[in-house]
């Protein structure tokens, strides 16, 4: 018994020896070289991924039109509308596309009497439900850099990855 202990011991600290040990930059900071390497890096993605849903657009029969915050929306004029104040509550719903159409989770996201500026949300859609009626629903076309980003959601959505947003103001 004290053998199997002992080389189940053994084998479970070989296999952690080489994992690989992710360490923070030296002072805990990032370099100004890091964050201009970064920042061009997604500059760079952004109008790729720009390039790529206007692309998409021109290829649909709804028309989509381009906000002040760098997403598109199916209602012309949508971010000139009169702005929700924060603390003033929301009920919504929406899901997750990608360009290829494909719905990546099963049920939507719904979330009851979410109060502004209180409640964590992709930028996008927390921006698009500032301006929108109850009861509307519209359609979102967003860069990865205003969904989740450079690490996906660790679950169904990848890094980097653009998504069409259906988004319904309950």
């Amino acid at each position: 018994m004290k053998k199997l202990l002992f080389i189940s011991a053994v084998s479970l600290l070989s296999c952690n020896r080489n994992a690989p040990t992710a360490h923070p930059p030296v002072g805990g900071v990032l370099s100004q070289k890091d964050l201009d390497v970064s920042r061009e890096r997604m500059r760079n993605l952004n109008t790729i991924e720009r390039g790529q849903i206007q692309d998409w657009i021109s290829g649909q029969s709804v028309k989509y039109y381009p906000t002040q915050l760098n997403y598109w929306v199916s209602v012309e004029g949508f971010d000139k509308r009169e702005r929700r104040a924060d603390d003033t509550p929301i009920s919504y719903a929406y899901d997750l596309y990608d360009f290829d159409e494909t719905k990546i989770y099963d049920k939507p996201f719904e979330r009851r009497d979410a109060r502004f500026g209180h409640f964590d949300e992709l930028k996008a859609v927390e921006n698009a439900l500032r301006f929108m009626h109850d009861g509307e629903e519209v359609t979102l076309l967003v860069p990865s850099s205003l969904a989740y980003g450079t690490f996906g959601d660790e679950k169904n959505i990848d890094n980097d990855i653009p998504l069409i947003i259906k988004l319904k103001a309950l």
